[in-house]
């Protein structure tokens, strides 16, 4: 499906650079190549050969590609000029370019746009471009790479085809009930059906994954009031913005940090020390800590090792462990008081860091710690970095998947089960972009790239 204009942008950032780089796109692109560079260059050969204008005078001389229809970047007939990079000459050949009757400035992310109409990528590639273009890490710039190379479509894919498959085999069933040959058994079904849920599943794990890489884990330091948090908190930020005083009740709101380790983004929370208490302010400050420990993705509890000498987490804070679920890992802090060895043990379940946040003697461990915390959250099979609406989509998918299963287990019918299986693959469809070209939901798509991508 090939667009009838022909457009043309600066592919490169504004300002001066070693070099500019002005692409074109489109039916014109050897007529633009004949006016401005006298011949047309062969095809997916670099030329260095003078830049013209309309007029014939030598404006530069630079790099030229051709790249012919359908083996470019857009699947259209794509030119390049590799000029000096002066936003002046530059600006003065695109104004030329555009001089020519049917060319056009391209908007922003056109010629992705067009790579996607014309095939050569889906939306999840047009997308992982993006996220490569805008990564904070090189972990995350690999994730999006990856994605690039095709690793999330290929899986959505892999979910569409075991879904047609299933639905093939559904409707034959039910076509041809009246024959007389092998009938597709509800087992088979249910069995096929539960395939499908596991890697679902997988998926959003690998979603999960993703966040944590584009967005950072949430750390959140708890403990009883003066065991040292933000001491802690300070250590791991880097600065002092935390008070740190032997009164108890000193941290009263909660006190973030956004930090990398080996690249890998970090959110640092000190909270409020939890205690009764009957100060209105400290109370407030207490159930903020609460909430963020509800959505935080690992705990560091801090215990004064010269205080709290057990290792069991069910006799330091009994009544506080048993509506916590998230993953917790104690802190012994103050061991320059209590005598104890800087160290790293496991103690039914619980990893234990024993540390000293006054000496420091530790807190290398602690670090190193967090730092594999975070590779092993993310070294599993495939980070994706997910949009909203790939998350939305395959939740949709999935629930549309689950509704077939309680229909087969209540009714024992297949026939309830195909309409459920065709809205899973409508939405699992729509994540790559395939029936769903409308121009509003392209243009909310392509329009947050920059103009000459």
């Amino acid at each position: 499906m090939f667009k009838k204009d022909s457009i043309v942008a600066i592919a490169t950032p504004p300002g001066k650079g070693g070099i500019g780089i002005i692409r074109v796109s489109g039916n014109l692109s050897v007529k633009i190549a004949k006016i401005f560079l006298k011949r047309l260059p062969k095809e997916k050969q670099a030329e260095y050969i003078p830049f013209y204008s309309k007029n014939g005078n030598t404006l530069d001389q630079g790099i030229a590609l051709f790249f012919k229809s359908p083996k470019s970047l857009t699947g259209e007939d794509v030119l390049e000029f590799q000029a000096h990079g002066s936003p002046v000459a530059l600006n003065f050949l695109l104004q030329e370019i555009l001089s020519i009757k049917g060319m056009r400035l391209a908007k922003p992310g056109e010629f992705l746009e067009r790579a996607f109409i014309n095939g050569k990528i889906d939306l999840i590639q047009a997308e992982a471009i993006s996220d490569l273009i805008n990564s904070c890490s090189i972990q995350a710039a690999k994730s999006a790479l990856i994605s690039i190379r095709g690793y999330f479509s290929k899986k959505i894919n892999n979910l569409i085809l075991s879904i047609k498959k299933l639905r093939m085999k559904i409707e034959v069933d039910i076509d041809f009930s009246e024959e007389n040959f092998n009938k597709i058994s509800i087992e088979c079904i249910k069995h096929d059906l539960e395939k499908i849920i596991l890697n679902i599943n997988k998926i959003q794990c690998s979603f999960n994954r993703g966040a944590i890489l584009k967005e950072g884990s949430k750390i959140v330091i708890i403990g009883k009031p003066n065991s040292g948090k933000s001491s802690i908190f300070n250590i791991l930020s880097g600065n002092n913005n935390a008070i740190v005083t032997s009164i108890e009740g000193t941290t009263r709101d909660i006190l973030h940090e956004h930090i990398y380790l080996d690249n890998i983004p970090l959110h640092i929370y000190d909270t409020a020390g939890l205690r009764k208490t009957d100060d209105k302010i400290e109370k407030i400050g207490i159930l903020r800590a609460l909430k963020e420990i509800k959505t935080s993705d690992h705990i560091l509890l801090i215990v004064d090792s010269n205080i709290d000498k057990s290792n069991d987490i069910n006799l330091i804070w009994p009544k506080f462990n048993s509506n916590i679920k998230n993953k917790i890992t104690i802190i012994r802090n103050k061991i320059d008081l209590s005598k104890e060895i800087p160290e790293i043990k496991i103690f039914k379940k619980n990893n234990i860091i024993s540390l000293s946040a006054y000496t420091g003697e530790g807190v290398d461990i602690l670090i190193k710690y967090l730092k594999d915390l975070n590779c092993l959250l993310l070294n599993e099979e495939g980070c994706i970095l997910a949009r909203t609406r790939h998350i939305l989509e395959i939740k949709k998918a999935k629930n549309n998947i689950l509704n077939a299963k309680k229909l087969l287990n209540k009714y024992n019918l297949s026939d309830f089960v195909s309409e459920e299986l065709r809205i899973a693959q409508s939405c699992l469809e729509k994540i790559l972009g395939i029936n769903n070209n409308s121009n509003d939901f392209l243009n909310e798509i392509f329009s947050n790239f920059c103009i000459g991508k």
